[in-house]
């Protein structure tokens, strides 16, 4: 029996990272973690797991040794410093790369995000729409997919997917919060009439997004595919389902989309809102994207609609409660501090 390819997940201790690795473990292959996090699950013992940071070509280096398949997940996420995001998107996967390079990797799948379209102007968005991030992050996504690019030229299999937010077992960040009013009994608000289309992702869809990547033969993967639901609706209707699911009544209120976001950018700059821009911006418009280049080139097959994954994620965030409930932080793993919103929760 053939031995199964060995894969290092760059930010493995991450929301992604740790889906990921269970998802591969259960198909039998060796995996490396490698994460400035601590790797704090229960899966520790089947895994190699190196605590640095993907800035640090020592720490690449010796998490590449043995290695076949990259998924380079890792990245300093909205809500840190730009000079964090910048060192870690973009020279960090450059790191990466050229470690993948000289250890003669046979490839790197490379997980970008659809905030390199920015604020579109037409919907459904295509691999080959402008890119024109928004902020720090989205400008810092772009730049990483250039460094990519760069790297496809000295030969190497760098498949590149975009996927929408995706949300599942693990996930807090923001939508700890639709969850923690959902749990308590409150009216969820939403800016403007709530009716654009909004697509999510759920995780395990991107698990077999970047699984099919990994295996399929390189002449077709060597890419960029955007990786989103199949099914989705809007904020109004997506949401609702989740109030609907906790039980308590509540709905979804619409308030004026202008004056809301003209507060919380005043807010963002006082440090007293959990939202950055491109949430808060982009959150009462229209944003999904073409997934049909995925499903014909990859065979990619979503499971999820946006109900089932957010009341899928909703459950296990009441299943492990207790795990979080006092904890904040700016990572995925974390519910984000409600600032001052905790006191709009008391109209709600």
């Amino acid at each position: 029996m053939a031995e199964k390819q060995a894969f290092l997940i760059t930010g493995g201790a991450g929301f992604l990272g740790i889906n990921l690795i269970r998802y591969l473990l259960e198909k039998g292959h060796p995996v490396t973690s490698l994460d400035i996090a601590e790797f704090d699950y229960p899966e520790r013992d089947r895994v190699t797991v190196i605590t640095g940071d993907i800035r640090n070509r020592e720490d690449v280096d010796r998490a590449m040794e043995g290695i076949d398949i990259v998924v380079h997940a890792a990245a300093a996420l909205p809500l840190y410093k730009p000079e964090d995001i910048f060192s870690t998107d973009i020279e960090g996967t450059r790191t990466v790369l050229q470690s993948a390079l000289e250890h003669r990797v046979d490839r790197v799948i490379h997980i970008s995000s659809t905030a390199v379209y920015g604020i579109p102007d037409h919907h459904p968005l295509y691999e080959d729409d402008r890119l024109d991030g928004v902020g720090p992050y989205g400008e810092a996504k772009v730049k990483a997919e250039e460094v990519c690019l760069e790297y496809r030229e000295k030969g190497m299999c760098i498949p590149i997917l975009r996927p929408k937010s995706f949300i599942g077992p693990e996930r807090l960040g923001v939508f700890a919060m639709l969850y923690d009013w959902a749990r308590t009994g409150h009216n969820w608000p939403i800016l403007g009439k709530g009716d654009n289309l909004y697509q999510y992702l759920d995780v395990e869809d991107l698990c077999e997004a970047i699984y099919l990547a990994a295996t399929l033969d390189c002449e077709i993967t060597n890419d960029t595919f955007n990786i989103g639901a199949k099914e989705f609706g809007t904020p109004r209707t997506d949401f609702q389902a989740v109030l609907d699911y906790a039980g308590h009544g509540k709905r979804v209120i619409s308030i004026p989309a202008g004056p809301a976001i003209f507060i919380l950018r005043i807010l963002e700059a006082l440090g007293l809102s959990p939202l950055y821009k491109w949430v808060y911006e982009t959150v009462d418009k229209e944003s999904f994207v073409s997934i049909e280049k995925a499903e014909r080139v990859l065979g990619f097959t979503p499971k999820y609609s946006n109900r089932e994954a957010l009341i899928r994620n909703y459950q296990w965030y009441l299943d492990n409660l207790d795990q979080f409930e006092n904890q904040t932080g700016v990572s995925h793993r974390v519910p984000w501090s409600q600032g001052i919103l905790r006191i709009a929760k008391l109209f709600f």
